[in-house]
């Protein structure tokens, strides 16, 4: 346990420090599936959990096979909405963004590792779109008033829980923050 405290307090001594801003948790009284939103200056992310069955669905409808449709499933994916209701334009890259697990920092799976991840006649072409649209872009420029939201995969297995370090730029200076305590939903649970 004292090797792990080490670890991660290596890896915190290393980032620069955290932007302090609102973050909210919660549940959807209907289905039960939690959410964390980070805000500042008009900015806000907000993670939603996706069931292991709802994101398997998804993709087996798009023309996954079941292993791979499976492997999405169980890599730890929220429904991701991202928002510049602010005066400033905002800038960020997914793969800036660290998965703090115990005691390590990881990066997100984002569309280039999925694209990377099958041999071309794994999976169609048809299915490699589908994935492709259906998760947040990698890298992504927002003026003021505009919005997006898509999968985003953690790739830590189901139950896990993590910290997210967010890095964006607001008006082009660099922001910080870390959304602690998320959690992936588990495979079997139901809304």
């Amino acid at each position: 346990m004292l090797d792990k405290f080490c670890r991660w307090l290596a890896i915190c001594s290393m980032m620069p420090p955290l932007a302090f801003a609102e973050v909210q948790t919660g549940s959807d009284p209907e289905t039960g599936l939690r959410f964390w939103q980070w805000s500042e200056d008009g900015v806000s992310v907000r993670l939603v959990q996706r069931l292991p069955d709802q994101t398997r669905g998804f993709f087996l409808a798009r023309g996954f096979r079941a292993a791979e449709a499976d492997r999405i499933a169980r890599a730890c994916v929220f429904q991701t909405i991202f928002r510049n209701d602010g005066a400033r334009p905002v800038d960020f890259d997914l793969r800036d963004w660290r998965v703090l697990h115990q005691g390590q920092s990881s990066r997100l799976r984002v569309r280039e590792d999925w694209d990377a991840l099958w041999p071309e006649d794994a999976v169609s072409k048809a299915a490699r779109i589908a994935l492709r649209w259906s998760l947040l872009p990698t890298r992504q420029h927002f003026e003021p008033g505009d919005y997006n939201w898509g999968m985003s995969a953690y790739g830590l297995a189901p139950g896990s829980r993590f910290d997210l370090r967010l890095v964006l730029h607001i008006g082009g200076q660099p922001v910080e923050a870390l959304l602690p305590g998320i959690e992936c939903p588990r495979d079997g649970d139901k809304p």
